[in-house]
């Protein structure tokens, strides 16, 4: 019973991913995305950027996909380029999909307060499996 409860609690899996593979890019330092006032209400705006690239924190092998920012802007609209200098930092960041989604996602929210937004990561395939991720705000 003690081996079992200790195996369910481990913060390390069979495959050797631990608690800093899982925190890993989170919290890293990153450029600011940068805004300009917005003249206008009621209207949506689409980035979509194809030359997202990462480094998995567990494999140090690069990642690669399509990052989507989907948004509908209130005061204030995202700077294209300070965003691509953002996203670029990435290219030198460890961190996993699901982790580098959520963060672009806070980080525009944190930039534009936007009404809304989704930010949808569609990676390629590794192993024969790809991935799409999608985070939403509010």
């Amino acid at each position: 019973m003690k081996r079992e409860s200790a195996r369910r609690t481990s913060k390390t899996t069979k495959l050797g991913y631990n608690e800093r593979h899982a925190k890993s890019g989170i919290t890293a330092p990153l450029p600011s995305i940068e805004t300009f006032p917005n003249q206008y209400k009621g209207y949506e705006i689409t980035i979509e950027i194809p030359e997202y690239t990462a480094i998995c924190p567990k494999t140090n092998l690069p990642d690669f996909g399509t990052v989507t920012i989907h948004y509908m802007p209130n005061k204030a609209c995202l700077e294209l380029k300070s965003l691509k200098m953002y996203i670029h930092a990435y290219r030198d960041l460890g961190i996993f999909y699901e982790n580098a989604v959520n963060r672009i996602l806070h980080d525009v929210v944190a930039s534009c307060r936007p009404v809304w937004a989704t930010v949808t990561g569609g990676f390629t395939a590794r192993g024969g499996l790809s991935s799409k991720i999608e985070a939403k705000y509010p």
